[in-house]
């Protein structure tokens, strides 16, 4: 791993920059843009929409500290499912040893793992079954996948995507988003990197010979200028697309970490997984330390968090 883009600060920035964001948007979760625009999120709040503290994260965190654990012990698809299983059934990385939260996609992947079913088959790989449960939880792949060749880094992001989520669409907003983490790992300009990735993207997808329609479906990412859409045309719905182009919508249009999740919560509806992936790139491009520490001192598990961004770092650096 090349220390210059690799670090403990860089294994925070993600799992802090993910759990923040969901958290924010645990309490508003279900609630309409203009529901939520009578008494905007500013500030992190308790209880409201699953009733739980100040501080408690979701699915989305949990699912990516599972994925995070595994990398901290070495890069293994069975051991990633065996995580989400625990975490399903055992409260295996839960903020307060319940698990209140679960997609439906998720929870069919995860009975199919409990049946024996490979990790890279459990997903469903139905057109109607692209949620955004492997988007949430992808960012700590990041930092495994940084050095690899591209070719590599997409069959590695398909199989981890699949455990859950094995339709294309998936696939690639998984692989869209890594791309643009590493960018922002790399230093390079948002806006730079959106640019660059409307090319590079365009011209993978090709080489893979992917069906163009489920490229055009990324149109607004690909040809378009995402940052001059209006809000009013911004979903924020659980649609991995809608989720993915909220995300670089609102992190085009701050200017740091907590104008960029605010902003994703307050779109209403899956608040608290378009909070969680517009953090983790938040995270990383601004970094943790930016995060407003009165966020971090009510977040649950803060202290095993950063004990798991230790392990991590120590992991992978060491490979």
């Amino acid at each position: 791993m090349k220390p210059s883009l690799f670090s403990y600060d860089t294994c925070l920035d993600v799992l802090l920059g993910v759990a923040i964001g969901d958290a924010l948007g645990v309490p508003v979760e279900f609630k309409s843009r203009e529901e939520i625009s009578k008494n905007p999120v500013t500030d992190m709040r308790g209880y409201g929409s699953h009733q739980m503290p100040t501080g408690t994260f979701s699915d989305d965190a949990s699912l990516t500290f599972c994925l995070a654990e595994a990398l901290a012990s070495g890069f293994n698809l069975n051991t990633i499912a065996q995580n989400f299983v625990n975490w399903r059934y055992d409260n295996y990385w839960a903020a307060r040893n319940e698990v209140f939260d679960i997609g439906i996609t998720t929870q069919n992947a995860i009975t199919r793992l409990t049946k024996g079913t490979r990790p890279d088959l459990a997903g469903d790989f139905e057109t109607y079954s692209n949620g955004n449960g492997s988007l949430m939880r992808i960012l700590p792949l990041l930092l495994y996948l940084v050095d690899k060749p591209v070719d590599e880094r997409y069959a590695i992001t398909k199989q981890v995507s699949s455990i859950t989520h094995g339709h294309v669409r998936s696939v690639i907003a998984c692989f869209y988003y890594l791309e643009f983490a590493s960018g922002l790992l790399k230093g390079t300009d948002k806006f730079e990197i959106y640019h660059q990735l409307q090319t590079s993207i365009s011209d993978f997808l090709d080489h893979k010979a992917i069906n163009p329609t489920e490229k055009n479906i990324f149109n607004r990412l690909l040809t378009d200028r995402i940052d001059l859409i209006p809000e009013n045309q911004i979903s924020s719905g659980g649609y991995v697309v809608h989720t993915l182009e909220a995300s670089i919508w609102c992190l085009l249009n701050t200017s740091n970490y907590s104008e960029a999740v605010l902003k994703a919560v307050n779109l209403g509806s899956d608040t608290d997984t378009t909070g969680a992936v517009t953090g983790g790139l938040a995270a990383l491009l601004y970094g943790h330390q930016s995060i407003p520490e009165q966020w971090l001192n009510v977040l649950s598990r803060k202290d095993d968090i950063m004990d798991l961004g230790a392990r991590m770092f120590k992991a992978l650096s060491e490979n």
